[in-house]
């Protein structure tokens, strides 16, 4: 399984950035938040989603992860340099925790991107299958992430999933920090 940080330390395309994180327990989300500012990049990412493309990363934007305790997924709300969403990456996972201070995911590759406009979008089923079929994962890990996907598509369906709610709210709790 693919190690994800939550201060992508790792990422060599942001030359300038500014991080914080907080651990949380309110009634609504038990987790850590991190945000991650890219100040300065090399280049800006855009991706393109069949009709549309749509920047990811680029001057001013800002990455707000959130790592729910004992859940199998973690939130990334990307926001452009004025503020505003320009999607939510759902990454499904085994598992988040923290090391030295900071908190990662273990990836289970299947991932669901939520554009502003409500379109949702699966992305990754073909690695999370070529992962089983060569054996990086077991047979209870592609259950895990098939049935964890299926629940956060119901969720975000009905317009239930809480964590896309609180995105503003936590994006704001760091901006100071």
């Amino acid at each position: 399984m693919k190690r994800k940080y939550g201060d992508r330390s790792g990422w060599k395309r942001i030359i300038e950035r500014k991080y914080a994180q907080s651990f949380l327990d309110t009634v609504p989300f038990t987790g850590y938040i991190t945000l991650l500012t890219a100040v300065k990049v090399k280049d800006p990412i855009i991706v393109d989603y069949g009709d549309h493309k749509v920047c990811i990363v680029d001057d001013g934007y800002i990455w707000m992860h959130q790592f729910p305790m004992d859940k199998h997924h973690v939130v990334t709300t990307m926001f452009d340099d004025k503020g505003e969403i320009v999607q939510w990456y759902i990454d499904i996972c085994y598992k988040n925790s923290i090391e030295k201070g900071i908190p990662y995911m273990e990836d289970l590759y299947l991932d669901i991107i939520v554009l502003p406009t409500g379109e949702v979008i699966e992305k990754d089923a073909d690695e999370l299958e070529d992962a089983y079929l060569s054996g990086v994962i077991d047979k209870h890990h592609y259950n895990l992430a098939n049935s964890e996907y299926k629940r956060l598509i119901n969720l975000i369906s009905s317009g239930e999933f809480e964590l896309m709610k609180l995105a503003e709210e936590h994006k704001e709790l760091l901006m100071d920090k």
